[in-house]
């Protein structure tokens, strides 16, 4: 999507339930707030304390830690999943599974008759 400038934020407003975020172009876009849990779960004092960034384009609420654009929410993109995102990695270390003794199999094998 190509921005525009009239597509940076004038203002932002949280209600209960949902987000409300006006553009300099006249547009208001609202969604729901459950899109975005990190925003759902702060107080009202942590969401009415937000900051314009990338240079109108995006929203950052410092205190939960939550960037939001204009982008994504222009094209109705609610937050990922937390099931889908990518692992980090530090250094050379994994996180591996820890492996069943192999008796563990057999007894539960053997349980189940």
């Amino acid at each position: 999507m190509d921005m525009q400038p009239g597509q940076r934020v004038k203002s932002v407003r949280c209600t209960r339930d949902t987000l409300r975020v006006e553009l300099l172009d006249g547009r208001t876009i609202i969604v729901p707030l459950a899109w975005y849990p990190r925003l759902l779960h702060a107080t009202p004092q942590q969401r009415a304390k937000w900051k314009i960034a990338g240079g109108g384009y995006g929203i950052h609420w410092p205190a939960v830690d939550e960037d939001l654009s204009v982008e994504g929410l222009l094209r109705g993109l609610p937050a990922p999943r937390v099931g889908l995102q990518v692992p980090i990695k530090v250094g050379r270390a994994r996180l591996r599974p820890t492996p069943r003794p192999a008796n563990a199999r057999s007894a539960s094998l053997r349980a189940r008759g």
